[in-house]
């Protein structure tokens, strides 16, 4: 199995990465193309993967395509690519907001996947939602699949409109929990803890937490009243995170993230 990458942002790297590392594909499996020749030097280096600046050289004898560019210059990508992608190759996107309609019309292609990863699958801990059309072979879902997973967790949707919906969570998710974090460690250094330890300090509670949470079978709201104690520290917290809306605000900021999404899979 042969793969091209048409972009070398931080996402392509984060999925090349992880699957050399994992060891899902050799290095000389996969061909990344990049309008920025300093940026092909680097992965190149840094992989030993194939480098060009040609999209239509890249895909030459692949059997899957992974669109890693900006959803904005998608249209500009496929006008390329349209003449040169055969049937037997699989395309898959990771352009958030950009649906299949959309990339099956600028490609002129039906085999089409499209993933939405998240940044910590640079780690190998992200959370990759995905969908595909039926045209799309057995093989090609099935080292999807396995590439996913060298990046972390991985969810198969079959109806398309949960990848927007997921996009506001697991994609924007990673922000919101870096805001709370930074949040939470400034409001430690506030009351007298020293920066690096108030940091250490709430990394490792989010990392505890949601460890905690994924092996036990208790709700959530269960978790947190075993944390909670009648006119205690933690209810008195609580308290004023309620009266200042976070439920709320979370809600409104995961509705705006998806109207967005959708938002940009019209331009």
């Amino acid at each position: 199995m042969k793969i091209a990458f048409i972009g070398g942002g931080m996402m392509a790297e984060a999925i090349i990465s992880a699957i050399i590392t994992k060891g899902a594909l050799s290095p000389e499996a996969i061909t990344v193309s990049d309008i920025d020749q300093d940026r092909l030097k680097i992965l190149g280096e840094r992989y030993g993967i194939g480098c060009t600046p040609d999209n239509c050289r890249a895909i030459q004898g692949k059997n899957i395509v992974i669109l890693a560019v900006k959803p904005q210059v998608i249209r500009k990508v496929a006008t390329g690519l349209r003449r040169e992608l055969r049937p037997d190759q699989s395309v898959i996107s990771i352009l958030a907001g950009v649906g299949i309609a959309t990339l099956k019309q600028h490609l002129d292609h039906d085999a089409i996947i499209r993933v939405m990863p998240n940044t910590p699958s640079q780690i190998g801990e992200g959370m990759s939602v995905w969908t595909a059309t039926e045209t799309v072979p057995p093989g090609h879902k099935s080292i999807v699949c396995t590439i996913l997973a060298a990046m972390g967790k991985e969810i198969y949707f079959d109806a398309e409109k949960y990848i927007d919906m997921a996009t506001a969570i697991s994609g924007s998710g990673p922000a919101y929990v870096f805001l709370i974090t930074e949040a939470l460690t400034d409001a430690a250094v506030h009351i007298g803890i020293p920066r690096k330890t108030a940091s250490e300090l709430v990394l490792q509670t989010f990392l505890g937490s949601a460890r905690f949470a994924q092996v036990s079978d208790k709700h959530l709201s269960e978790l947190r009243n075993m944390v909670t104690s009648p006119g205690g520290t933690t209810a008195a917290g609580l308290f004023r995170l309620e009266e200042g809306g976070l439920r709320a605000t979370l809600t409104q900021a995961v509705i705006a993230a998806y109207q967005k999404a959708k938002e940009l899979g019209k331009e």
